[in-house]
């Protein structure tokens, strides 16, 4: 895409990089850039430092102006912007090319492209990939919504590279049907979430699905097929699709869980496609750390140990990291208020767990469901994060694990899962 001269409009500058990318490959392309995000100056204060160096025509923080929209040749939406915008429908109606972060690196990259989805574990299995490739002896870039933009990255990028993208349901809604696309696919799994945003689960599932459906007809894709709802997909792909390895064939895992060993046998599958050696898979795999934030023991203080799952954002996670660790286990839950089937995780709580602790915005519904299911089961409801570690703590016993796996998003207390597990850690360093 040719940029010289057009007229951008960044929707969504963030806290995240992905808007200060778009804003910095724009510019530097030759683009004349607006930069516009809902929220103000002070909370975008570091987002808006890391573009001082640019030419900015225009920065409207705070709210958005009709204005830069209808005059836009280009609108760069952030993928947390809905669907239906009245801004990106006011872009669109005055001819603008609505796309994204992600588009605009697909459109530039060289290199061959991954692209990894599902409900959850999608960053382990991207990393777990992009490990298993790099061992192989390939050059391997990883980005999308694991946490970093690469659209700084495509000078270095090479035509031999591989590219390892995770891709979240918001990213491929906002990918247009003309874009470049990924020429590989996994999908971990699909079940109901972010249904605020998609508003049906129809919408959820299809937004999901363009990963596979806009596949080349020669490229390769592993799903799941042990997942109900995955499993339906097969005939959407144009070419056979693989399933995951065998789970006996993966070898122990530092990562705990039956989840991760078939997050494993997910990437295990794709670089089998990809051409990498059965010894070298293995291996790359028995070496891989697991990533911050997903079910990492993090500290062992008067006998208990202490497990950071902030990047539980789902029922589904958390009921995953309770089938992880062994009993007895002692468990934090909470976070920002979203319409979920709290059933299954209630339900499950109560059978492995000795007690939990409810925190933040979602704590009080959390407490109805428990009283519900079982009024005389240990539950307690904080008002902040510090006293439900405390409480955990002080009924634990030496060979307890307290467990932080939230099943809510943090956004209701936090900037995003890594500022919340930061913040866990800090706090239970205090306690040591």
């Amino acid at each position: 895409m040719n940029l010289d001269g057009l007229k951008v409009t960044i929707m969504g500058l963030g806290r995240h990089g992905g808007g200060v990318a778009a804003a910095r490959y724009c510019a530097l392309g030759g683009a004349v850039i607006t930069v516009t995000d809902l929220a103000d100056e002070l909370a975008l204060a570091e987002s808006r430092a890391e573009l001082e160096d640019l030419r900015i025509a225009r920065l409207a923080l705070g709210r958005h102006f009709v204005d830069d929209f209808c005059s836009a040749d280009v609108v760069v939406v952030s993928p947390a912007v809905r669907p239906g915008n009245e801004f990106v429908e006011i872009a669109r109606r005055g001819g603008a090319l609505i796309t994204s972060e992600i588009e605009l690196f697909l459109d530039a990259c060289p290199a061959r492209v991954i692209g990894v989805t599902g409900t959850v574990g999608k960053s382990t299995t991207a990393a777990m990939l992009a490990a298993i490739l790099r061992a192989a002896g390939r050059r391997v870039w990883l980005g999308g919504n694991i946490g970093n933009s690469l659209l700084a990255d495509l000078p270095k990028i090479r035509a031999e590279d591989f590219v390892v993208l995770e891709l979240s349901s918001f990213q491929l809604h906002w990918l247009r049907a003309e874009a470049r696309w990924p020429s590989a696919a996994i999908v971990t799994n699909c079940s109901p979430n972010h249904l605020d945003w998609h508003r049906t689960w129809d919408h959820y599932v299809a937004s999901k699905q363009r990963l596979v459906t806009h596949l080349s007809a020669d490229g390769p894709s592993v799903l799941n097929t042990d997942d109900g709802e995955v499993g339906r997909w097969k005939g959407l792909c144009r070419c056979p699709s693989s399933g995951p390895w065998q789970l006996e064939d993966i070898p122990t895992l530092r990562v705990p869980g039956e989840h991760n060993l078939l997050n494993a046998a997910c990437a295990a599958a794709m670089a089998t496609e990809l051409g990498a050696d059965v010894r070298i898979i293995s291996e790359a795999l028995t070496d891989f750390r697991g990533l911050p934030h997903r079910l990492a023991m993090i500290a062992q203080i008067g006998g208990r140990q202490f497990y950071n799952d902030s990047k539980s954002t789902t029922p589904r996670a958390t009921i995953s990291a309770l089938s992880a660790i062994g009993d007895p286990i002692w468990l934090l839950l909470g976070g920002a208020r979203r319409p979920v089937d709290l059933s299954e995780l209630v339900s499950q709580a109560i059978r492995k767990v000795k007690g939990v602790a409810l925190f933040g915005e979602a704590a009080p519904v959390l407490a109805a469901a428990f009283r519900r299911a079982d009024p005389s089961f240990p539950c307690c409801w904080h008002g902040s994060l510090d006293g439900a570690i405390k409480w955990c703590f002080g009924r634990s016993r030496p060979g307890d694990s307290i467990l932080f796996s939230p099943a809510f998003p943090s956004t209701d207390q936090f900037h995003d899962f890594a500022h919340r597990g930061q913040e866990f850690e800090r706090l239970v360093r205090a306690l040591g």
